[in-house]
């Protein structure tokens, strides 16, 4: 089972990944071959750590929250899982449309579609850190153990 400070440690690495990835594409760092090579790769490894994240709690947490007793936990969990449809729908298309073929060909429909695809990633994190996780700690689920 994975702690509450696991998963902030998570977003802390997926809001740190989306940091770095933002300071490098701008069309000027795409056009040096290298940078468009670990663009590609690291947008590559943050859909799969997105994936990874969402897997996790579909595992990890929304069972027991499933079976809880107050059905307002029940809904709670329902909501998260189904707001997780858009989000990897929209990570499918992204790289099906942007990262599939590795042609570096980057261009400003993809540097938008990219910030948006971030502002999707940055919303869910926020909104667990919001609602989900104050949520898990007040049912006993996690003990809140911030250093």
């Amino acid at each position: 089972m994975h702690t509450l400070d696991g998963y902030r440690s998570t977003h802390s690495d997926l809001r740190q990944m989306i940091d770095d990835l933002r300071s490098l594409l701008t069309m000027e760092q795409l056009r040096i071959r290298p940078n468009a090579r670990t663009a590609y790769e690291m947008l590559c490894d943050l859909g799969e750590r997105v994936r990874r994240h969402l897997s996790e709690e579909d595992r990890g947490l929304y069972p027991s929250l499933l079976i809880h007793d107050d059905p307002k936990v029940k809904s709670l969990a329902w909501g998260f899982i189904s707001g997780e449809k858009p989000l990897r729908k929209t990570f499918e298309d992204y790289h099906g449309r942007w990262l599939k073929n590795c042609d570096f060909n980057f261009s400003d429909d993809f540097l938008a579609e990219t910030q948006e695809v971030f502002a999707m990633v940055a919303q869910r994190l926020d909104r667990e850190e919001r609602v989900l996780f104050p949520k898990l700690v007040e049912i006993g689920m996690f003990r809140e153990v911030r250093v």
